[in-house]
């Protein structure tokens, strides 16, 4: 998964501040299973699947040593817009347009951000992360004291009780992050679909699952179809950057009579579409268009450079 930040801002994983630790382990463990317990897990899934926990030293090392994250829009689309990424994207788009059509069909979302998101967050499903959920967010909610993580232990556990999927099956990233979209496990039972016709979502192994997920999250966002989430624009040196930010939302027409300049190659938009301007590097870098659905993927992973990037790479896949 690759992310400025895995804790920070993520809204399907929520950066929460830092509390004093609960009790031991072993009490904090025993309240979890009884709160489980009290939601209506069997006591036989509860026990197989953490009855056998311990903090894992790997997970508090990771969260507790987060690096700081001081790149500029530059230095963080030139190794995630790699053409490594850029080129297998453009294949999974060509070998899987029939699916790309049917998700989008169904759910009104392109394959450009389905592709852009995927290819992000796993890299086209190939980078999900080997670390036990329920391990890795339980040890989470005991060193944050946190009831957020406390909920979604038991939401992982919630698909196992379903048949969604077995205890070993719920891998995903330290932070507890899952399968081809890393989706929270409370995200999966929300939003999880099974596209494939195999009765269960499954978006470890199942590339159609995965994609309609993701397109059933940006959908149910508020996902407007058939426009773009930003683009690439020429910003005038003359421009007041304090006019520029993705809470001043004007119209395209109103940036174009502030001297932005769209490229030729750029989708045909009304004149009135809402639209912010802004410029990841201030003055003198890139400078790009904002639309409604720029919104909707920030609600994905709420940073801007992720956002930017999306959007990037699904052009940039989809067009080659």
């Amino acid at each position: 998964m690759d992310r400025r930040a895995l804790l920070l801002g993520l809204p399907l994983t929520f950066a929460l501040p830092r509390f004093a630790r609960a009790a031991d382990f072993s009490t904090f463990l025993a309240s979890l299973q009884a709160r489980a317990a009290a939601e209506g897990i069997p006591s036989s899934i509860i026990e197989t699947a953490t009855g056998h926990l311990v903090p894992n030293q790997t997970v508090l090392r990771l969260d507790r040593h987060q690096p700081e994250f001081t790149e500029t829009w530059a230095e963080y689309s030139s190794h995630v817009l790699n053409q490594t990424r850029v080129d297998a994207g453009t294949r999974k788009s060509e070998e899987m347009r029939d699916l790309f059509a049917a998700v989008t069909s169904r759910f009104g979302v392109s394959a450009a951000p389905l592709l852009g998101i995927w290819g992000i967050e796993t890299n086209y499903g190939t980078t999900q992360g080997d670390f036990n959920v329920i391990d890795a967010l339980t040890t989470l909610a005991w060193d944050r004291n946190s009831r957020y993580f406390g909920s979604e232990v038991i939401s992982a556990l919630r698909i196992i009780a379903a048949g969604d999927a077995p205890a070993p099956q719920l891998i995903g990233s330290y932070a507890g992050a899952m399968g081809q979209p890393q989706f929270m496990p409370s995200v999966y039972l929300s939003t999880a679909i099974s596209f494939s016709g195999n009765g269960r979502p499954d978006i470890w192994s199942s590339d159609a699952d995965s994609i309609a997920s993701i397109a059933n999250y940006l959908a149910k966002a508020g996902w407007v179809p058939e426009e773009p989430s930003s683009e690439p624009v020429l910003a005038p040196s003359s421009l007041d950057v304090a006019m520029s930010g993705r809470e001043t939302i004007r119209t395209v027409g109103y940036w174009r009579a502030q001297g932005v300049q769209r490229l030729a190659d750029a989708p045909n938009l009304p004149e009135d579409m809402p639209a912010a301007l802004l410029l990841p590097d201030g003055a003198g870098g890139q400078a790009f268009l904002l639309y409604r659905n720029f919104y909707v993927i920030r609600r994905y992973n709420a940073s801007d450079f992720y956002a930017l990037a999306v959007g990037a790479l699904g052009r940039m896949a989809v067009e080659a």
